[in-house]
């Protein structure tokens, strides 16, 4: 019996990984297919079903490979880095609410939580870029790691305007109080400006100058192959679809959807095999209502994130790569002002209307 609470511990682990993972992959393929449509190509399309195979035919070539250290490379650190920048990307999907009540731990402190894995994730690519005695690397993680430490004060920043709506850092409570309006509508420049931020945060073109091929030859990657490179690709797509499903909890109300015609529509199919639940009443609730509910939010949660995923493909088929200094000043003299203006403007404009969240008024 004692083994019971491990054994669930690992299954709610794999029911969220896996499913990540499997959700890479398909990133991948939904990059390359779209950005060969915008710039009239096919694009893969002869591995599978319209090239839908095409990831795992990627990944199975780079797992068999040999892996290449160079002579003079600090072999711990060398491997090390991968695999913290992937188990650090990983995390984060810890605090994600897919429904009301499903999330593998939906504590109060889940935004601090977000934004202390992010930054832990720097030290991987840190290591990895000065442990391969390369200087493309080393150049290319030392432009990662200002780049990642000067864009997440704009992230945490824009974070901070939420939790002045809301007056919580859980992630759920930000979710339920949008059921009135999507903070988007209100703090439309700050989710465009986080939106910016995290295409930054993530290395994403047009700011991926952490691994610029025309001056780094592939930045802190560069020294990596095989096995190791397969955790740096998949650590950056599982960032994306990170900071997207983010973006779309803080912003575009997570899995908020009016379900209740469909629940009712729902009550008329016959599921005879379905396990019936009762509350403390006589009121029975039936199973499936319960799985369909968790299914419909599950969906509507994926599609707001899918949208905010295309945009980063699109963002990245449209715009050139800009110069590193054009990246820093950029966030130094133009981004960071105007977030803190906001941050001066907002609690203002609670405080003037008298609508400052209980948890903050009683501090």
């Amino acid at each position: 019996m004692l083994y019971i609470p491990t054994v669930i511990s690992v299954l709610e682990v794999l029911i969220v990984t896996v499913p990540v993972l499997l959700t890479v992959a398909f990133v991948t393929i939904a990059e390359r297919k779209t950005m060969a449509s915008m710039q009239r190509r096919l694009g893969p399309n002869a591995v599978g079903y319209l090239g839908l195979l095409q990831a795992f035919a990627d990944a199975l070539k780079l797992l068999l490979k040999e892996y290449i250290a160079p002579t003079q490379a600090n072999i711990v650190l060398f491997f090390l880095g991968p695999i913290i920048t992937l188990i650090f990307a990983l995390l984060g999907y810890a605090v994600i609410p897919y429904g009301p009540g499903l999330s593998v731990s939906d504590f109060n402190l889940g935004i601090i939580y977000m934004l202390a894995v992010s930054s832990l994730s720097t030290y991987g690519i840190l290591l990895a870029g000065w442990s391969a005695n390369s200087k493309y690397a080393f150049l290319g993680s030392l432009r990662s790691t200002a780049q990642l430490i000067s864009y997440e004060l704009i992230l945490s920043s824009a974070i901070l305007l939420v939790v002045l709506l809301t007056g919580s850092l859980n992630l759920t409570v930000n979710i339920e109080a949008q059921r009135a309006i999507w903070f988007v509508v209100p703090l439309f420049p700050i989710f465009i400006i986080f939106f910016i931020g995290s295409i930054a945060e993530t290395n994403r073109p047009p700011f991926d100058l952490a691994e610029a091929e025309s001056e780094l030859v592939s930045g802190f990657m560069t020294e990596h192959s095989a096995v190791i490179f397969v955790f740096f690709f998949l650590a950056e797509y599982a960032s994306i679809v990170l900071i997207c499903i983010l973006s779309s909890i803080l912003f575009l109300g997570g899995y908020l959807f009016d379900i209740s015609p469909l629940v009712y529509l729902v009550q008329f199919v016959d599921f005879d095999n379905w396990l019936y639940l009762t509350d403390n009443g006589n009121n029975y609730y039936s199973l499936s209502n319960s799985v369909f509910e968790g299914l419909v939010y599950g969906i509507v949660l994926g599609i707001k994130s899918c949208m905010l995923i295309f945009t980063f493909i699109w963002a990245r088929a449209s715009f050139p790569r800009i110069r590193f200094d054009q990246l820093m000043s950029f966030c130094w003299t133009v981004l960071l002002p105007i977030v803190i203006a906001f941050i001066v403007l907002v609690p203002c404009i609670l405080y003037s209307f008298e609508i400052i969240p209980a948890n903050i008024s009683l501090l």
